[in-house]
C-alpha cells in the first residue's frame, strides 16, 4: 500500500506563531467550509498526484516532472533486494515531499560539484538535503555496478560459467526483423540489418566500418552471444540465461501506427508468461537472466496516461533481471548502460591498432565541432545557444547541421570529429547521445553539459573519474549566457588535451566498440566481451 509522506511542524515552529494569524485562519476556515467536500477532495488528489513522494513496500519512489519526455522520471532507490538507500537522520522520516521538484533542480544540485557530481550543499527549498541524498543513492548504485567489473576473461575458462540462449518463439525476434520494411515510414529499415545488423560497409573509412543504426544493438548482441565460447545447450549447465527479445523493434513497429496501448503491450506480456513457465526462470526469480534492449529505458517504462512505448520494464516479474540498455534509468540498479553501437566493428587486434594510430596522428584543424540540430520546440534545450556560439567563431568551431541532412552520411560525421579537438555533446531527445561514442572513437574529447549523458550511465565502460575522458560545462551556465563554450575550451592547455586524447584512444576505445560476429581479438576486449565478463562475475555472486 502506498503511503504519502509529509513533514510535521516542529515544536519550535509552533512557538513563533502569534495571534495575528487568527483572523486569517478564521477566514480561510470559512472559505474551506463552504467548498463542497467532493470538490475539495479532487483538489487534494490533484495536488498530491502532481508532486509526491511515496513509499511502497521496499520501494522509495521520487517522481519528478519532466517536460522533456512528457512523463514522470521516478527515482527508485532501494529497488534491489538487500540494497538500502542512505536514510536521513533528522525527523525520523525517510524522504519528505520537498524532494518532488523538476528534473532540472536535481541535475543542478548534482552539478554543483562537477568533480564528484553530487554536492554536499543543499538548496533553500531542500531543507533536509533529500535531493542530494537521492543523487548520492544513484552514485551508490553505480558503485555496486562497478563492483561487478571482472578482471578475468571468463571466455578463457568457462567451467561453471555456461551461458544459455533461449530459443524463443520467432514472434519475439525474427518476425520483428521481418517487419523492417514497414517499421519507419520515411526509410527502409531493412538495409541496416545486413551484415548481421552492422549495415552496409563504409569503404571510405576503411576496414571494419559499417553504416550501423543506433537501434541495432539487440541483433548485434544476439549474434555475438550465439557464438560465445561459454555457450551451453542444456539449461542445467547454465549460470547465465540470455533472453533474445527484440523489445526495441517491438516498440518501433507500433510508434507510427494508431494502435492501443494494449496492442503495444501484447508481446511483452506474452514473453513474461512464456518465461514464468520455465523452471530456469523460477529458480532465481529471473536474477540470472539478462535482456539486451536497443532503445532507452524510458521507452520501456510507459506510464498509464502516455502513448509512447511499452510497459515491459514496469512489469513486476521483470524487476530482478539485468537489463542492458543504451541509456539506463539512473535509479534502477538492474538497468545497466552499455555503449551505443558505433560504425566501427573491428575484426582483429590489427584493425584496432591501425585505427588508433590513424586518429592519434590526425590533423585536428578545428578546436571545436558540433554535429546536431537545434530544438526550437524545446526552449530549455541549449543547442541553439551552442550553435550561435559556434557560428560566431567559424575559425575555431565547425557546425554540421543534421536537420538539413548533413549527418546522413556517417563518414561526414566521423571525419569532422577526427579533425576536431573537442566535440560538443548536449542532450537531445533524451540525455544520452550516440554521438558521444562516435566522438570518443574518433579521438575527439566530448564536452558534456548534463551528467546524465554519461556519468550516470556506463559504469562498466567509462571510468568514474570523468575528467580523464571529457570536459564538463554546466548547461545552466550556458542557458544563462554566463559562459562562451568556445572561449572556455580555448583555455584548455594543449598538453592536457593530448593527455586526455591518449587516454581515450589507447585505454578506452577498444572497450567502446563491438567487434564483428567473427572477431578474433586477443590483446583487447571489446564492449561485448567486457559486458559478458561482468555479467558472469555478477551472476557468480547470486546465492
Amino acid at each position: 500500500m502506498a503511503i504519502s509522506m509529509s513533514k510535521k511542524k516542529s515544536k519550535a515552529s509552533k512557538k513563533v506563531e502569534t495571534k495575528q494569524y487568527d483572523f486569517a485562519d478564521t477566514i480561510l476556515f470559512k472559505i474551506l467550509y463552504r467548498i463542497p467536500a467532493a470538490i475539495l477532495l479532487l483538489i487534494l488528489i490533484f495536488l498530491w498526484s502532481s508532486s509526491t513522494t511515496i513509499i511502497s513496500g521496499k520501494f522509495v519512489h521520487v517522481c519528478i516532472s519532466s517536460r522533456k519526455l512528457n512523463n514522470l522520471y521516478c527515482l527508485s532507490a532501494g529497488t534491489q533486494p538487500n540494497f538500502e538507500i542512505p536514510i536521513p537522520a533528522h525527523n525520523n522520516s525517510l524522504i519528505s515531499p520537498n524532494i518532488s521538484a523538476s528534473i532540472r533542480e536535481v541535475v543542478n544540485i548534482a552539478r554543483d560539484d562537477p568533480d564528484s557530481i553530487v554536492s554536499n550543499r543543499v538548496h533553500n527549498n531542500d531543507s533536509g538535503g533529500e535531493v542530494a541524498i537521492a543523487v548520492k543513492a544513484v552514485e551508490a548504485q553505480l558503485q555496486v555496478q562497478r563492483s561487478w567489473i571482472s578482471n578475468k576473461n571468463h571466455a578463457e575458462s568457462c567451467d561453471g560459467r555456461g551461458i544459455y540462449v533461449y530459443d524463443l518463439p520467432s514472434k519475439f525476434n525474427k518476425d520483428l526483423v521481418g517487419q523492417c520494411g514497414d517499421m519507419i515510414p520515411w526509410t527502409n529499415f531493412c538495409k541496416y540489418f545486413n551484415n548481421e545488423a552492422m549495415g552496409e560497409p563504409i569503404t571510405k573509412l576503411g576496414k571494419g566500418w559499417y553504416h550501423t543504426h543506433q537501434y541495432s544493438l539487440e541483433l548485434i548482441f544476439h549474434t555475438r552471444v550465439l557464438k560465445h565460447p561459454c555457450r551451453v545447450y542444456n539449461e542445467n549447465d547454465a549460470k547465465l540465461f540470455y533472453v533474445p527479445f527484440y523489445a526495441g523493434l517491438d516498440i518501433l513497429r507500433w510508434h507510427f501506427k494508431n494502435v492501443s496501448n494494449d496492442v503495444k503491450d501484447t508481446l511483452a506480456l506474452e514473453l513474461v508468461k512464456w518465461l514464468e513457465n520455465r523452471k530456469s526462470w523460477l529458480q532465481h526469480s529471473g536474477k540470472d537472466h539478462v535482456f539486451v534492449l536497443g532503445k532507452i529505458s524510458w521507452d520501456f517504462r510507459r506510464k498509464s496516461d502516455a502513448s509512447w512505448g511499452t510497459r515491459l520494464l514496469e512489469l513486476d516479474p521483470m524487476q530482478n533481471s539485468v537489463k542492458l540498455l543504451i541509456e539506463r534509468q539512473p535509479w534502477h540498479i538492474n538497468d545497466i548502460g552499455i555503449p551505443h553501437p558505433t560504425y566501427f566493428h573491428p575484426h582483429s587486434d590489427d584493425d584496432i591498432i591501425t585505427w588508433q594510430l590513424k586518429i592519434i596522428r590526425s590533423n585536428r584543424k578545428s578546436l571545436v565541432s558540433f554535429a546536431g540540430a537545434a530544438r526550437p520546440d524545446s526552449p530549455e534545450n541549449i543547442r541553439s545557444i551552442l550553435i550561435n556560439q559556434c557560428n560566431s567563431d567559424e575559425r575555431k568551431c565547425r557546425f554540421l547541421n543534421c536537420s538539413s541532412g548533413g549527418c546522413d552520411q556517417p563518414e561526414s560525421v566521423i571525419e569532422l570529429f577526427m579533425e576536431s579537438e573537442f566535440c560538443l555533446q548536449p542532450p537531445g531527445d533524451s540525455p544520452t547521445r550516440k554521438s558521444l561514442f562516435d566522438s570518443l572513437v574518433s579521438g575527439c574529447i566530448p564536452v558534456l553539459f548534463d551528467p546524465f549523458t554519461a556519468y550516470y550511465q556506463y559504469p562498466w565502460h567509462l571510468p568514474e573519474d570523468h575528467s580523464r575522458y571529457s570536459v564538463f560545462i554546466d548547461q545552466e551556465e550556458v542557458r544563462q549566457m554566463k559562459v562562451n563554450v568556445v572561449e572556455r575550451l580555448t583555455k584548455v592547455p594543449v598538453r592536457e588535451r593530448d593527455d586526455v586524447r591518449r587516454y581515450i584512444v589507447y585505454e578506452l576505445l577498444p572497450g567502446l566498440v563491438y567487434g564483428d560476429s567473427n572477431s578474433q581479438l586477443e590483446k583487447f576486449q571489446d564492449a561485448f566481451s567486457m559486458t559478458m565478463n561482468n555479467l558472469l562475475e555478477r551472476v557468480n555472486r547470486i546465492e
